[in-house]
C-alpha cells in the first residue's frame, strides 16, 4: 500500500478497490523477495497438513498457492469478489470466502497459523488493534502469525494507491511490532525493506514482515 500521494479524494471501499486492481495488484508485488522469505519462514516451521488463514487473500499468489502447493489446508478471506473469484481459479487446492474479516466468526484455536499480509491497512487503528487480538486468538497456542504492513504512523489518511483512491490508516514499526507482542504473541522475527510495485503508479514503499508465536 503506497502513501505516497496523500491528500487525495475520500478513499474506496476496500473491496471497489481490490476489484479494480485485479490481476494487476499480482503482478504488481511479485517480486518482493521479502514476501517470499517471510512465506519461507513459516513453511519451514509449519507441520505436515497445517491450517492456515490468509487474511486477505487476495488473487492467492503467492502466499495460498505456496502454502496449498506445501500440502497444507488453506482458506483465504477476501472482500474482493473479483480476487476471490481468481484465487479460487488459481489455487483450486484452498478454500476462499468472499467475506469482511472483521464479521467472520473465528473460533479459538481453530488454525494453526494465521497469515496478514497488507490487509490491515485499510482498517481504522482501533479495527486493526481489535482484529489483531481475534486472529491470535484463532491461533493454537504455539501456533505462527506472519502479517506484513506499511510500517508509517498515520490514522485515516487518504491516498492513492496505484492509482486507485484509498484512506488508510497504519503505525509506525516500533508501535506496530508491540501490538503484535502485545496481542499475545512472541515476535520472533522482523524483518524491513523498502519495495517498490511493478507498476505505473507504484512508488517506494516501507514494508514491515513480522513472524509471530502465541504464547
Amino acid at each position: 500500500m503506497s502513501h505516497a500521494d496523500f491528500g487525495q479524494p475520500a478513499g474506496l471501499p476496500a473491496a471497489t478497490v481490490f476489484d479494480a486492481l485485479g490481476a494487476d495488484y499480482e503482478r504488481a508485488f511479485a517480486g518482493s523477495a521479502a514476501h517470499r522469505a517471510s512465506l519461507d519462514g513459516l513453511l519451514e516451521r509449519l507441520s505436515p497438513g497445517s491450517r492456515v488463514l490468509d487474511v486477505g487473500s487476495g488473487t492467492g499468489r503467492p502466499t495460498a498457492q505456496a502454502l496449498a502447493g506445501a500440502g497444507h489446508r488453506v482458506v483465504g478471506v477476501d472482500v474482493s469478489p473479483v480476487m476471490t473469484a481468481l484465487a479460487a481459479r488459481q489455487v483450486p487446492d484452498a478454500e476462499f470466502l468472499c467475506a469482511d474479516i472483521r464479521d467472520l466468526p473465528l473460533a479459538d484455536g481453530e488454525f494453526d497459523a494465521v497469515c496478514a499480509y497488507f490487509s490491515l491497512l485499510q482498517l481504522s487503528r482501533d479495527d486493526q488493534k481489535e482484529l489483531l487480538g481475534r486472529l491470535v486468538r484463532a491461533v493454537r497456542p504455539g501456533g505462527r502469525l506472519v502479517v506484513a504492513t506499511v510500517p508509517v504512523d498515520v490514522a485515516d489518511v487518504d491516498a492513492v494507491f496505484m492509482g486507485q483512491p484509498v484512506r488508510v490508516s497504519s503505525f509506525g514499526a516500533a508501535e506496530f511490532t508491540a501490538l503484535a507482542a502485545g496481542a499475545g504473541t512472541v515476535v520472533e522475527e522482523r524483518q524491513s525493506t523498502l519495495f517498490t510495485p511493478d507498476h505505473p503508479a507504484g512508488e517506494p514503499e516501507p514494508h514491515l514482515f513480522l513472524r509471530c508465536r502465541r504464547v
